[in-house]
């Protein structure tokens, strides 16, 4: 079977592969200060806890956009799992032309999400990805990463409200009932949450009135807040991951 793992800013998150389906996935916190000891064996103990061993883990392919845990990562799979994995990055197949100033500059995490919309939903198509930063790519109908827009993610903002203001507190992200706010919380979430679908209705509109599909841990919500979003897929990098791992096979 296939371990698929996408390396987050916030979170680890893996996906089972028995072929193309995926059989289970689960996620854990990414800390820069884990071992590889550390790494190898939180993923072995989940997945016995899923059902499955370490034995039947005979691949293991990588999306990583943090460098700086990957070589303990990577040794805590060749030591745990007795695999050598594939990381993402330049050089690997993955169908898809990076037509970009700078093609090495593009997150393999924007790539992976960019090969899985355009083999499952075709194109030309736009990916939203509402995660740690909040993305919006656009993919050709032939294939082509044209570009794409990069802005802080929910969280990010949040964190900027409630750290770096005196009376501002900690809140759920949530759409509130109403736009304007008799109280802070609300106001807040009102803010937050209905800024970024605002946002992402300019910028959608302002790319092409094409398909979109988004992914991200806070997907689900945006998209039943905005007719721009066309399909919400939570486990669009994960897919991703799989497409890319057979077409290195072929």
């Amino acid at each position: 079977m296939l371990l698929a793992v996408d390396v987050g800013n916030t979170n680890v998150t893996i996906g089972v592969f028995d072929g193309a389906e995926m059989v289970t996935r689960f996620h854990f916190t990414v800390r820069i200060s884990r071992t590889s000891d550390e790494y190898g064996s939180t993923i072995c103990e989940i997945l016995e806890r899923k059902g499955f061993s370490a034995d039947s883990i005979d691949q293991v392919i990588i999306s990583s956009v943090v460098p700086k845990i990957m070589y303990s990562f990577s040794s805590g799979i060749i030591k745990y799992l007795g695999c050598q994995p594939i990381i993402v990055g330049a050089g690997i197949k993955t169908g898809i032309r990076i037509e970009t100033a700078n093609p090495r500059e593009v997150g393999p995490d924007r790539i992976v999400d960019a090969v899985a919309a355009h083999t499952l939903y075709g194109g030309p198509i736009i990916v939203a990805d509402y995660g740690t930063a909040t993305t919006y790519d656009l993919i050709t109908a032939e294939g082509a990463f044209l570009g794409g827009v990069i802005s802080p993610g929910v969280k990010i903002s949040a964190n900027a409200l409630w750290n770096d203001t005196a009376n501002l507190p900690e809140i759920e992200i949530k759409c509130p009932e109403h736009v304007v706010a008799k109280d802070t919380i609300t106001a807040m979430q009102a803010g937050l949450f209905l800024g970024t679908v605002g946002q992402s209705r300019y910028i959608i509109n302002k790319i092409k009135e094409i398909k979109v599909v988004a992914t991200g841990g806070l997907g689900k919500m945006i998209s039943d807040y905005t007719d721009e979003i066309d399909i919400y897929d939570r486990n669009l990098t994960l897919k991703g991951l799989q497409i890319i791992f057979d077409k290195q096979k072929k």
